[in-house]
């Protein structure tokens, strides 16, 4: 039998659509059946690369007798917390709320019909084990609960929603922006620094891409030496670690230990598009191969196993394969032994770890880099250069013989937000690293949202099967803006620009508070929710009112339009008491805030066809965060005025500043002196 979730298309949701639990997605259908019936609603939201929520399922909803009772109490509701992010965020705050724990995913929480919750957990196993209640005794409670004590509920509610209120900033007096809460955000990361390992913080540990590309901006800006060998001593660490494919490439979501040693082995899009253009920064800044590597293992995976063929990025590797997690990845060393020669089990051996005990569940073995290479040559009394290429023949054998495994389930939706991160990550790093093919990746993956997932001036967040569908969110809108001005910089072509232009006005028009200033999560027209977030906290990925500001910031200098700039300052202006006092967890913001107090650098490029290439590889070769880069050849018509540069012999740069622009100058090397000497003022 199949429920109601048989046509969805949320792959998360159709793996419980032959559930025996009676779900209901998310919909007027559910609330009206619970206030018809006067049930509770059991609201589960999870996503499917969820090792967790695997087990919730196996264990209670494929279960008859759990099953009974769900469908006997309460009216039951499944959501994909990556198609609908505004329920997640809401109702994971609620859980925080209402237990003062963490959230997590699954994420179960039981509602009054009209959507209030009044209690909640994350997992619940079917039976009261490891100090967890059970969920068939959870059930029964809630259920007595909700009969007996109708009052205690409705009061609990009002005081819930009141809390909803007090999370929105209120509108911001007189502010005078200072440099002050920067220094102050580093100095809180080198507090939470782990100097042995890496990264910050303790385990479970967490890539954080967005706090390490802070850090870098503020080397560049200030020339602070450790803000920079923090980044690039976690870069490393991650890079050696289990938490990376060290054979098929691209990062797990985070390692459960401090060392990066083992993962929680699913694979998301959103992690991997920032990691990809930290390791390309960092290969500029130090030359070093293991970045490089690593940024041709996170490119060559995406391209291989994440890429749809009509060119929207697929959204997450699933943490399971045949129910159990890790399996496609971990190994033995006689399964490695089996397919490699003595030579390279020689070295293979030693530099994975695969001559120590066993890593994963006393059994196994997670790959991770043991031994440097640089050693095991010395060891064995070869060339470095042979130690590589046996490393690498190796690796080759074991990729092509695990390939034969079962592969781990592959969430095959597209997400705008999502792809954003991801074309943003390609397009940067193409550049960078003169990768054409990451440059052609991201921008077919632009156009595949543009033609299927752009109607009427408005973006649909999800895509799958054929059909776009639900109002897209904040993140969609500010990551996908965010990504076309760096896939301009990567290669400029006209329609990018135009599309850059729409979703400016649509991100003003449809989620700009223009009173108190910031945006709202959902558009104007959303469907009503029981509160309406304006996040600005960065977590997994980075704040969308962040990324608002900092996109609309840019466009607006590049564009000389003011409307934009406003809208990122009034922004700015409403979080700044916060980031005055709680810098770190803000990073995007503190980004826009550089480039608010010193506005970016606007270098244009003209020149015939075919004649900027070899200036913009010069120019990729430097770090210059608050640097946009533009080679706008001959044969690009329509430009905006500030843009507009005349076409002189040769190629001739304009570096342009605060809406000023130096003389034209026609010598590359010339100009890499005038934009070194003044990396961050632009202007003398």
């Amino acid at each position: 039998m199949m429920n109601r979730l048989k046509s969805e298309t949320s792959p998360y949701l159709q793996q419980h659509a032959d559930n025996p639990v009676d779900w209901y997605p998310w919909g007027e259908e559910a609330f009206a059946l619970a206030r018809e019936q006067n049930k509770p609603i059991l609201l589960s939201i999870g996503y499917s690369a969820c090792h967790w929520c695997h087990v919730m399922a196996h264990e209670s909803f494929e279960d008859a007798e759990t099953a009974a009772m769900m469908n006997r109490h309460f009216i039951n509701i499944k959501v994909d917390r990556e198609e609908r992010p505004d329920l997640d965020h809401i109702y994971q705050t609620a859980h925080h709320m209402l237990t003062e724990r963490n959230g997590g995913w699954p994420l179960t929480l039981f509602l009054t019909p009209d959507q209030t919750p009044f209690f909640g957990g994350t997992y619940f196993p079917k039976q009261a084990r490891h100090g967890l209640p059970g969920f068939m005794a959870v059930m029964a409670r809630v259920d007595e609960i909700y009969r007996t004590r109708q009052d205690d509920i409705a009061t609990q509610n009002a005081s819930l929603l009141r809390a909803f209120g007090n999370t929105i900033p209120g509108a911001p007096g007189q502010v005078d922006f200072s440099d002050a809460p920067l220094a102050q955000a580093v100095d809180e990361l080198a507090q939470s620094f782990d100097r042995v390992y890496g990264g910050f913080g303790a385990a479970p540990k967490f890539p954080r891409p967005t706090d390490m590309a802070f850090l870098l901006c503020q080397a560049a800006d200030t020339g602070d030496t450790e803000a920079q060998r923090m980044v690039l001593f976690s870069l490393r660490k991650m890079a050696e670690g289990g938490i990376v494919d060290q054979l098929g490439g691209g990062f797990c979501r985070y390692s459960v230990d401090a060392q990066w040693a083992i993962p929680h082995f699913e694979k998301m899009l959103y992690d991997n598009g920032p990691l990809l253009a930290l390791y390309a920064d960092a290969a500029a800044l130090s030359g070093e191969a293991v970045y490089v590597r690593t940024a041709e293992g996170i490119g060559s995976w995406v391209m291989r196993e994440m890429q749809s063929p009509q060119g929207g990025y697929y959204s997450s590797l699933d943490a399971d394969s045949e129910h159990e997690e890790g399996k496609f990845y971990v190994w033995t060393p006689q399964q490695a032994a089996a397919v490699l020669s003595a030579e390279e089990y020689a070295v293979a051996a030693p530099y994975f770890g695969l001559d120590r005990p066993p890593n994963f569940e006393h059994q196994h073995w997670n790959l991770l880099v043991c031994t440097p290479l640089e050693t095991l040559a010395q060891a064995r009394q070869i060339p470095l250069s042979q130690a590589e290429a046996l490393l690498a023949s190796a690796q080759a054998k074991l990729l092509a013989a695990r390939e034969q495994r079962v592969r781990p389930g592959r969430d095959e939706k597209v997400l705008v937000s999502w792809n954003a991160l991801m074309i943003q990550g390609m397009a940067h790093a193409g550049w960078r690293m003169n990768q054409p093919a990451w440059i052609a990746s991201a921008q077919h993956a632009v156009d595949f949202i543009r033609n299927k997932m752009w109607r009427n001036g408005r973006l649909l967040a999800t895509y799958k099967d054929g059909k776009a569908h639900l109002n897209a969110y904040l993140d969609d809108y500010a990551f996908l803006l965010d990504a076309l001005l760096e896939l301009m910089q990567a290669q400029f072509r006209p329609a990018d620009l135009s599309f850059a232009r729409e979703l400016a006005e649509a991100l003003l028009a449809q989620f700009e508070d223009t009173e108190a200033g910031g945006f709202y999560f959902t558009s104007h027209d959303h469907e009503p929710l029981i509160h309406r977030p304006k996040p600005g906290h960065d977590n997994a990925m980075p704040s969308g009112n962040g990324v608002a500001a900092h996109a609309l910031q840019r466009l607006g200098h590049l564009l000389g339009e003011p409307r934009y700039i406003r809208a990122a300052e009034h922004t700015l202006a409403l979080y700044y008491p916060t980031l005055a006092r709680l810098g770190a967890g803000y990073m995007t913001l503190l980004m826009t805030l550089q480039e608010l107090l010193v506005a970016p650098r606007i270098v244009i490029l003209r020149g015939l066809p075919g004649t900027t290439a070899t200036w913009t590889e010069q120019l990729a070769q430097h770090n210059w965060p608050h640097t946009l880069i533009l080679a706008l050849e001959a044969n690009v018509e329509g430009l905006p005025e500030a843009l507009d540069k005349p076409v002189l012999p040769g190629v001739s740069a304009w570096i342009c500043h605060g809406g000023h622009c130096l003389p034209p100058i026609h010598d590359c090397q010339i100009l890499l002196e005038v934009c070194s000497a003044e990396p961050r003022a632009g202007l003398a």
